[in-house]
């Protein structure tokens, strides 16, 4: 992952100021990277995150963002994201609630290009208001985890399968490299 910290909490408080907050849990907003990072791919040839995605059965997941996210259930005092999230557990559910520390604000969007806030609005309009089953169900239609099996790394390149993608599998593969 080759984003800083400070960029990686704006995206969370826009996900969780742009998204239901009802339907924010953890899994929908593993999701809600993926299509972040996946949608700017296919329309750029970059990521957001650069975070490495494995294929998991609910879905493709970034691996140090979920890391981060975990720790931030687990360690709510230290974590590298306490002063970002809290995550709220469930008494009935095993499902844990996003909240932000505070709204996405017009500071937070000097960490991002254009693009990238382009892309963040299209994800929050096209699921924020949806379930996590929907969600994850739009991500097993997409190429890049039909076209890998549990477990394995998820490349970038592998969104140029998908029909809306805009660049081909090379472009792709030199920006991974810059």
């Amino acid at each position: 992952m080759r984003i800083p910290i400070a960029k990686l909490k704006a995206i969370l408080r826009y996900f969780g100021t742009y998204t239901d907050r009802k339907f924010l849990g953890k899994v929908k907003l593993m999701k809600l990277f993926y299509f972040l990072d996946f949608l700017h791919v296919k329309k750029y040839g970059c990521p957001v995150t650069y975070d490495r995605y494995v294929n998991l059965e609910h879905g493709p997941i970034p691996s140090t963002i979920l890391n981060l996210v975990n720790e931030a259930i687990n360690d709510v005092d230290s974590a590298q994201l306490a002063d970002a999230v809290q995550f709220e557990k469930s008494d009935i559910s095993d499902m844990c609630r996003m909240k932000v520390s505070r709204a996405f604000s017009h500071e937070d969007k000097d960490y991002f290009k254009e693009s990238e806030l382009e892309t963040l609005d299209i994800v929050c309009r096209r699921f924020g208001d949806k379930n996590t089953k929907y969600i994850e169900d739009a991500s097993h239609e997409e190429f890049p985890w039909r076209g890998t099996n549990f477990l394995d790394d998820i490349p970038y390149a592998l969104a140029a399968g998908d029909k809306d993608c805009k660049v081909d599998k090379e472009e792709i593969e030199f920006f991974q490299q810059l």
